[in-house]
């Protein structure tokens, strides 16, 4: 089964159960994708968290039975997921410019919200201005120090990126000369899913080093086996590289024939790597199996 037949099988669930609560654990795993992957995958796809479309998806919902039937608009809202007649009235009309009565009243379904649907020919133009082929090869064992922290990634709500990763960088390049043993010219981000259904990622910048004598305080040791990688080129500055992800979960990886191991992403900074620069290279790579 591929990617694309299991991401609609999620969100095929999703439409059988607009009327009860739906939890992304549950989606995903129907789907047979991760937590984190599934979310990763259909944001690359529809440029949309997955707990946006759920809840455009419960409102168009709620609107077709305002639409279809008598049901007291208090029923509909506390189906559709919200507290209070008030803050499902909130939500109605910010979606669609009415209050549910009067939706009710003027009986138009011109409103109702699509479902996704995904097929080959729209993954090949959503893209159709990038042209990414990766090098695929054996990533070694790396033994690497650095700093961790903990965030939520572009496919979820919770989105802290911006706060999070620029901080650990400030923190940490000050203090690579600390670190002893280490492989000069090249910088690593660690990209992987916390323990769990979750979509809290770990994020680690590290430096790669021959051996470890004693830890700088305040810095952790990571170990990544030796594994099969396709690495892609990012040009351009760093801030900008969601965009080369969002190529490689939702085009590339779809259709390659490959599969993420749920091993942990790689950034990589090397010496063609220029902070804030258009002319900056950076390296993505995902493991696949």
């Amino acid at each position: 089964m591929n990617y694309l037949t299991q991401v609609q099988k999620g969100v095929d669930f999703i439409e059988s159960n607009l009327d009860y609560d739906l939890s992304f654990g549950d989606i995903s795993k129907k789907a047979g994708i991760s937590q984190w992957h599934f979310q990763r995958i259909f944001r690359a796809l529809t440029n949309e968290t997955l707990k946006t479309y759920i809840r455009s998806r419960r409102l168009a919902n709620a609107l077709e039975k305002l639409l279809k039937n008598d049901q007291k608009i208090i029923e509909i809202a506390i189906t559709a997921g919200y507290e209070s007649q008030e803050s499902f009235t909130r939500a109605f009309k910010k979606a669609f410019n009415l209050t549910p009565s009067e939706a009710r009243k003027i009986g138009s379904k011109n409103l109702f919200l699509k479902k996704v649907k995904f097929d080959a020919q729209y993954l090949r133009h959503i893209n159709q201005n990038i042209s990414l082929t990766p090098q695929i090869y054996t990533q070694k064992r790396l033994l690497l120090v650095g700093m961790k922290t903990e965030f939520y990634s572009v496919d979820s709500e919770k989105n802290n990126i911006a706060d999070k990763l620029p901080q650990l960088w400030g923190a940490f390049v000050p203090r690579m000369g600390e670190i002893k043993h280490s492989i000069a010219n090249v910088a690593y981000g660690i990209i992987q899913q916390e323990k769990g259904n979750t979509d809290l990622l770990e994020y680690y910048a590290v430096v790669e080093v021959t051996s470890i004598d004693q830890l700088p305080a305040g810095m952790i040791s990571l170990e990544i086996p030796q594994s099969t990688y396709a690495k892609f080129v990012h040009k351009g500055k760093v801030t900008n590289i969601n965009n080369t992800i969002n190529y490689i979960y939702s085009s590339w990886l779809l259709q390659s024939n490959r599969r993420h191991s749920y091993a942990a992403d790689i950034e990589i900074y090397g010496s063609e790597f220029i902070p804030d620069s258009d002319q900056s290279v950076t390296h993505y790579a995902i493991p696949i199996e």
